[in-house]
């Protein structure tokens, strides 16, 4: 069985106070708008979801929840992993390598640059950037997580709120 992984960039956030930790930074009202917006888009085009993990910062975590709903995932179910926020490839490899194969399908929300990178690094498809709110689609034609590095991922797509769907 293949493996299918999405790295998810969370949506737009608000930088209105400069005071506020960057952890703690919630979606603005764009952000608000496009998650669920992507959500229906990516429930419109894609298979069943097996697993959701998450950064614990609010924008991903509220982006993770407000998509969830859309593609019928239990909001509880969402997996929150620390390791994902300010991850870099080597970070973020460890954590896909280390799914439980009962896992075909996995959503993991981040940020960037992490996010380009590592979808850069699986596909070696010259991503340059994964928008906010951006979807990376990459298929695996192997079934053990582990096997995961570079360039053994098929980008299948990527979406994002401002772009119709690139093939």
């Amino acid at each position: 069985m293949m493996k299918h992984l999405f790295l998810n960039r969370h949506a737009k956030s608000d930088w209105g106070d400069s005071q506020m930790n960057d952890f703690d930074r919630p979606l603005n009202k764009r952000g608000m708008h496009d998650a669920p917006m992507m959500g229906k888009r990516l429930a419109e085009r894609d298979h069943e979801i097996d697993l959701i993990i998450s950064s614990p910062a609010k924008r991903a975590i509220t982006t993770a929840k407000l998509m969830a709903q859309e593609l019928g995932y239990a909001v509880d179910d969402i997996q929150e992993e620390p390791k994902i926020y300010e991850a870099h490839v080597r970070e973020l490899l460890i954590i896909v390598n280390g799914l439980d194969n009962g896992y075909n399908s996995v959503i993991m929300y981040g940020h960037n640059p992490g996010f380009t990178d590592l979808a850069d690094y699986l596909t070696g498809a010259g991503i340059l950037n994964l928008p906010t709110c951006g979807i990376c689609k990459i298929t695996f034609d192997f079934d053990d997580w582990a096997e995961v590095s570079a360039h053994t991922g098929k980008m299948e797509y990527m979406d994002f709120p401002k772009r119709e769907v690139v093939k």
